[in-house]
């Protein structure tokens, strides 16, 4: 991965904890984090119809005929994922949570990679990748359980 694009996947995960962690005390605040989930859906719907329209073009939606709709449930999973999240944080705490979903991202990183699914690159599973693995779900391990 080029340095620039390294950086900026690091900055992404500052917002997005960020952003995570700003949805469960709004949700916590108002003692219904599916209210202030609805909410922040709604916003980002919009937000992201203005940023999909400064890109659009005669027939933009058309390919979506070739797209296998499973793959249109992303939107569905992302927003049970921000839910599950904004319901947990002030449960858990926010470290905690966080190192347990890094966690589960890279154990299912890998697994797409090695197998080239979703548009993977390939990147076969390897003895160092698995070590280094488990250092990060013990260490992720640790974090929530020995506090």
């Amino acid at each position: 991965m080029k340095l620039q694009f390294f950086a900026l996947t690091l900055f992404l995960g500052v917002i997005l904890a960020v952003h995570l962690a700003m949805n469960g005390k709004v949700g916590a605040q108002i003692d219904n984090p599916r209210v202030a989930n609805a909410v922040f859906w709604c916003i980002g719907a919009l937000s992201a119809v203005i940023i999909g329209f400064t890109g659009w073009q005669k027939g933009a939606l058309a390919p979506l005929a070739d797209v296998n709709p499973i793959l249109l449930t992303a939107g569905a999973l992302g927003a049970i994922l921000v839910f599950a999240i904004a319901f947990l944080i002030p449960k858990v705490g926010a470290g905690a949570l966080f190192i347990s979903l890094l966690a589960g991202q890279v154990v299912t990183a890998m697994v797409l990679s090695h197998f080239g699914w979703l548009g993977s690159e390939v990147a076969p599973i390897s003895l160092v990748k698995v070590v280094g693995t488990a250092l990060m779900i013990g260490g992720a391990a640790i974090v929530t359980f020995m506090e």
